[in-house]
Formats: structure tokens, sequence, C-alpha cells
């Protein structure tokens, strides 16, 4: 696989992360380089570890996998999206979003799903896995850590109502890889 071919599915692949990043940097109304840096490490991270989890899963478990991803991410998203929707609506002054472990694990694990499959095809491909791994992870940081900064330019102003679309997209976004996935 070239370069070029590689970069464009990594970006692809970056875009759920990018959503989620956007979807906190709203939350958080400031973006601080440490939650940027954050942000773009566990992200970047599973979606370089996942494929590589994947291409080793290899075909024994391709129709496992690939059965009920869909349903991960869906269950994964709409549980930080509620969460926040929940948060906004609290009559007290909203926490900022959780850039915690717990909070930044689920969000990294919903968001690298179709890493995991896409790892799983690179095994029946002649791919350099290293070297997907290193485009994929490094093109996720980049992004995810520039969605921080978008999403906290846009929000700062009104958190409640930032929480509030966020949440409602990030259940969007596993409707959407649901969707996607049940044609």
């Amino acid at each position: 696989m070239d370069i070029i071919t590689l970069t464009m599915i990594a970006v692809g692949l970056s875009m759920d992360a990018f959503a989620v990043a956007v979807c906190k940097g709203l939350a958080a109304g400031k973006c601080t380089l440490k939650n940027a840096l954050k942000c773009g490490v566990w992200f970047g991270s599973f979606q370089a570890i996942m494929p590589f989890i994947g291409f080793i899963l290899g075909i024994r478990f391709k129709g496992y996998i690939s059965a009920f991803d869909h349903w991960i991410a869906l269950m994964l998203l709409s549980f930080i999206g509620f969460g926040m929707i929940k948060s906004s609506l609290d009559k007290d002054e909203p926490e900022s979003p959780s850039f915690g472990a717990k909070a930044m694990l689920a969000a990294a694990v919903a968001t690298s799903i179709d890493a995991l499959a896409l790892g799983i095809t690179f095994a029946f491909l002649s791919v350099n896995i290293y070297i997907s791994m290193a485009v994929i992870g490094g093109c996720a940081f980049i992004i995810s850590a520039m969605g921080v900064k978008i999403g906290s330019v846009f929000g700062g102003k009104s958190r409640k109502k930032a929480e509030v679309i966020g949440g409602v997209i990030l259940i969007i976004l596993g409707i959407k890889i649901l969707l996607e996935h049940l044609r």
C-alpha cells in the first residue's frame, strides 16, 4: 500500500476522534496545550494500537468483530454523549469535561473500533503494519489535538449549549456508524 493511500485512510479513521476532540474542546471552553496533547496522545495511541491488534487477530476473529463493532461504537459514543447532555442540564455550573484516564479511555476505544477492523483487513494485504501504525497514530494525534483547540474556540462563550451540541453530535456519530454497518 502506498503512503498516499495509507495517509488518506489515516485521515478518514481520524475523523471520529476529531469529532470527539472538538466536542471536548466545545465543552471545556478553554483549550490548554496539556489537554490538547492529552487528547492527541490518547486518540493517536489507540488509533495506532488497534490496527496492530486487528492485524494480529487476522482472519480468525474477522466475523466476530465486524459483526458487532458498530454496536460497541454506538454504545460508547452514546454513553459519552448522554453524559455531556446530562452535565449541561445540571443546575450547578457544569464541570469541565474530563480529560482523565477513565473518560479518555472510553472515548479512545469508541473512536478506534474501526481501526481494529481495518487491522484485520491489513492482515490480508501487503502492508507494513509498523509504518501503518505510525502514519495512523500520527494523523490521529495531530487531528485530535487540533480538534480540541477548534472546539474551544467555538465553545468558550456558551458552555452549557456547547455540551448539549457536543453530546448530540456524539450520539449522531454513533448512530451514523451503526447505520453505515447495517446497510
